[in-house]
């Protein structure tokens, strides 16, 4: 059967895809920008096996879609080129090398976590994990809030989270759906695609979305209560991660912290800190929960299940999304109406990454929180006497450590480790 690439070009073999995309999946630190930005170097100008407007056009599509947006550019990229087996190849490669370096990670904080010297690494790396938030947060503003509609959503999304505990999929949805309402216009000419739609289409879909929830609903008929639970959070979650995992931290933090009591906060951070030394998508925080969760319930063997549990959770509806609507790619991308409801969700998630700042700064500043209500507001005011001076002291300290690194998040994380030692060993309370 002929690949969607075939068409116009010989597709590449596949030791020259495994070669590219392995690379791709080993060098992938940075997050999506750098990613995607080595995925053009790779794909675009060092192979040419895409033009720059092809790439383009699969990167806008991918942005449509909830998930990490560099991982699913890779899955499209490896669809056009090889179709569904080149598009699992691809998708695979860029997880795999990060869940092999996940899974060791949480091996090493759950033997080592405890240490005294360890502990104290860790608070300099949770004051970098609030600048690492920060920074995207600044990122995602600069990008998404240029109009009024777009700071009213942004401000929306911050009081629909912070103060009223609104859920996070109908804080999302409502962006949605006012962007789409809200943005006119017939769909724009798209340019003739050469990609045929299978005619078995329909069924591939419905395979991929059994593949998907069936062996969660087994986990549930069986009675593994911790692992269903995993599962079904994860694949709700897959299906509201749109604007990246940052968008999704404060409603996952939130869940696994104080729904499901599986970790602690300060347990949350330090996963996102190591989740952002590993190559592959920061998703993987997901795979890091997940594990560290079945580690304390039930040692290596329960880590290692739910760890596996969390990464089909949520990585397989990635594929699924993929192969679904690729062959319908020009037509999507031509779409005014879905563009606005992805800029709307994008602005509001710019409010809801707000929140996951304060919640991070309040719970690392002050060991104590106390809730505010007024009315229908419910507002976190952390208790003052519990000021943790060593934590303030790192977090006035990490966004000028920040700059002196230009950035370089390993360099960023791996400095601010060691300023939590020597901060450790200060005379203060």
């Amino acid at each position: 059967m002929a690949t969607p690439t075939s068409i116009t070009q010989a597709p590449p073999t596949w030791s020259a895809l495994l070669q590219c995309f392995g690379l791709i999946g080993l060098l992938s630190f940075g997050g999506p920008a750098a990613q995607i930005a080595l995925m053009h170097r790779e794909l675009v100008d060092r192979r040419n096996w895409l033009n720059e407007a092809q790439f383009l056009r699969g990167l806008s599509f991918c942005m449509l879609l909830p998930g990490p947006e560099a991982m699913q550019l890779a899955t499209y990229t490896g669809w056009r080129l090889r179709g569904t087996a080149g598009g699992l190849l691809a998708g695979g490669l860029f997880v795999l090398p990060g869940a092999v370096v996940i899974a060791a990670l949480v091996w090493l904080y759950v033997a080592f976590g405890t240490l005294p010297v360890v502990q104290a690494g860790f608070l300099g790396i949770k004051a970098a994990v609030l600048v690492i938030v920060l920074q995207a947060l600044s990122r995602i503003a600069k990008k998404a809030l240029k109009t009024p509609l777009a700071w009213g959503l942004a401000l929306a999304g911050f009081v629909a989270i912070f103060a009223l505990n609104l859920p996070f999929p109908l804080v999302v949805l409502a962006a949605g759906l006012i962007g789409v309402s809200l943005r006119p216009g017939a769909p724009e000419a798209a340019e003739a695609t050469a990609i045929p739609v299978p005619s078995n289409h329909w069924r591939m879909i419905a395979i991929w979305v059994g593949l998907w929830l069936f062996p969660l609903c087994g986990l549930s008929l069986i009675g593994a209560e911790f692992l269903a639970a995993i599962g079904w959070f994860f694949a709700k979650l897959a299906v509201v991660t749109f604007g990246g995992a940052y968008a999704v931290l404060a409603y996952m933090t939130q869940t696994v912290v104080s729904t499901h009591g599986w970790i602690s906060t300060g347990q949350m951070i330090d996963a996102l800190g190591l989740a952002e030394t590993t190559p592959g998508p920061l998703v993987l925080v997901t795979q890091f929960v997940a594990m560290l969760a079945g580690a304390q319930l039930g040692g290596w063997p329960l880590a290692l299940a739910a760890g596996g549990v969390a990464l089909w959770a949520t990585f397989i509806p990635c594929f699924l999304w993929i192969f679904a609507a690729a062959p319908y790619v020009e037509r999507i991308t031509h779409q005014p109406r879905l563009r606005g409801g992805l800029e709307a969700i994008t602005a509001g998630v710019a409010g809801m990454m707000l929140n996951l700042s304060v919640w991070f700064l309040l719970h690392f500043l002050f060991h104590a929180q106390n809730i505010l209500s007024i009315g229908p507001l419910a507002l976190p005011a952390p208790d003052l006497d519990s000021l943790a001076p060593k934590a303030l002291l790192l977090t006035v300290i990490a966004p000028m450590v920040a700059w002196a690194v230009g950035g370089r998040i390993f360099w960023l994380l791996a400095a601010m480790a060691g300023l939590g030692v020597i901060a450790d060993r200060l005379p203060l309370g």
